[in-house]
């Protein structure tokens, strides 16, 4: 299953955000694990790198991009990307170029804690905690 992660999910993990760092590093795992294949798209790349930076330094945010690089794909931000993104009819520009790039690698659902921000997504939208027992489920099978 290719899942595009939002932003607000690498934070989650990142920053131990409680209590919704536990469902996040569950899927974290199923990246690491192979049972998802696991995207962010580079808008998430580029933030993640600026908060951790401001928060830690330079040098451990460089570190925490690599190891984020070890275990996911990147979803590119492109010419394809940008334009559908203008005419996604999204009220949030950021959310509109994270769903059309979830689009553009052929995801299978997006992960996100602000789930009313992707009203306008033709993709599955779960929250990390959703997703987690969809997981969990197919395992049991």
């Amino acid at each position: 299953m290719k899942i595009l992660f939002d932003t607000n999910i690498v934070l989650d993990v990142l920053l131990d955000r409680m209590p919704f760092s536990d469902d996040a590093v569950q899927l974290f795992a199923g990246v690491e694990d192979g049972s998802i294949i696991g995207y962010l798209c580079g808008t998430t790349i580029t933030t993640v790198y600026y908060l951790a930076a401001k928060a830690v330094g330079t040098a451990k945010a460089v570190e925490e991009l690599k190891k984020l690089l070890t275990l996911f794909e990147v979803a590119p931000v492109n010419r394809h990307v940008v334009e559908a993104a203008l005419t996604a009819g999204f009220n949030d520009f950021e959310d509109a170029v994270i769903y059309e790039s979830a689009c553009y690698v052929g995801s299978d659902a997006i992960v996100t804690r602000n789930q009313k921000d992707f009203k306008k997504s033709r993709l599955p939208v779960y929250s990390s905690e959703e997703m987690a027992k969809i997981l969990s489920a197919q395992k049991k099978r």
